[in-house]
């Protein structure tokens, strides 16, 4: 799924790698079939072939390293648990108040969060900046908000200007995006046989 929007506006669903890869470790793809639905495959081969040419990594399948005795984990550093092959989603609180449910995207290069989640949230809109997109769905207008921190399992970044708009996932499919503008102050590794997403700061 690919967002275009005018300058300053601008959402890309596609093209970076957030994990450096290490030799022997499997990529993790994420792909978009015909009906629009989101979907992870182990190795590119696992991908349908009319959809490999669309495929983004989004990380690579390798069991996180043992820590070296008396060790302790970075301060900020965050772990969420997700089922393999579904798409992988976060618990995010918002300004330290309640949480959203979204999906992580290393190819976003926004965080999107669907506007009544916002608004249950208390987020001004005073100085919104209004801007449009683009999907495979059609166009929509949208506003580009400020939030003061978004913290996942300890993870915490902000401020940070996010995007309002209803991704239209359906029920249990989340409330939005966790996009580069959040994930890039991380290092990301992904141990898929363990389900174990680790975010670690920069």
């Amino acid at each position: 799924m690919k967002w275009l929007a005018p300058v300053p506006l601008l959402l890309v669903l596609a093209f970076t790698l957030v994990v450096s890869p290490p030799s022997a470790s499997a990529q993790i793809f994420r792909w978009v079939d015909g009906e629009g639905d989101i979907h992870f495959s182990q190795g590119v081969h696992s991908v349908p072939l009319r959809y490999r040419s669309n495929a983004v990594i989004i990380g690579y399948d390798r069991p996180s390293p043992p820590e070296p005795t008396g060790s302790s984990t970075p301060p900020g550093t965050g772990r969420v648990t997700f089922t393999p092959g579904k798409p992988i989603l976060v618990t995010a609180r918002i300004n330290e108040r309640d949480s959203a449910q979204l999906m992580l995207d290393t190819g976003a290069v926004r965080t999107v969060i669907n506007p009544s989640v916002l608004s249950a949230l208390g987020v001004s809109y005073d100085t919104a900046v209004r801007g449009s997109i683009k999907g495979v769905t059609g166009g929509a207008e949208v506003l580009v908000v400020r939030v003061d921190s978004i913290d996942v399992s300890g993870a915490k970044y902000g401020p940070l200007a996010v995007v309002s708009h209803d991704p239209g996932f359906g029920p249990g499919r989340g409330d939005g995006l966790l996009g580069r503008d959040f994930l890039d102050n991380f290092i990301i590794t992904i141990d898929n046989a363990a389900g174990l997403l680790t975010l670690t700061p920069r």
